[in-house]
């Protein structure tokens, strides 16, 4: 109920709790509080208990902690059923970054049979690879530079 609570603030709850109501009416006071909790708590598994005998037999495995849409979908996607854990499993990131790394590695090592960078080249001049060097961009003769107002 209180997992947010760190230390300071519980201190800080009890030095208040302690100014408010005085070290002679503090314990009369919390124990009114726990009454209360306790009540409100079986009121609760009363409701819930009503409502699953209202639901009938079919649902009696219904946890109302499922309504929560964090718990419904883990609980979904640790099912068995869709097969997620194999494809998780079978997904590697490592090997998969690996193939990439290669692949763009390879690209830089055939790159110097290719066409001079200045010259603009098609993906089918190019033997259907895309030129993915970065290039600085000069702006003609004629042509501003982009204006930025937020830089000035």
């Amino acid at each position: 109920m209180f997992n947010d609570i760190g230390p300071l603030e519980l201190v800080t709850i009890i030095v208040l709790a302690v100014l408010v109501f005085g070290p002679d009416k503090l314990p009369k006071v919390i124990q009114d509080v726990m009454r209360t909790i306790r009540k409100i708590r079986e009121f609760s598994e009363s409701a819930k208990q009503d409502i699953r005998n209202e639901l009938g037999p079919e649902f009696k495995d219904f946890e109302f902690e499922d309504l929560n849409p964090k718990t419904f979908i883990r609980k979904q996607l640790d099912n068995d059923e869709l097969g997620l854990k194999e494809i998780r499993n079978g997904f590697d990131l490592k090997k998969e970054m690996a193939e990439v790394t290669d692949a763009v590695h390879s690209r830089d090592g055939s790159s110097s049979s290719s066409p001079s960078p200045s010259s603009p080249s098609s993906p089918s001049s190019s033997g259907g690879r895309v030129d993915m060097t970065k290039k600085p961009e000069t702006p003609g003769d004629d042509e501003r530079p982009p204006f930025d107002a937020d830089a000035t």
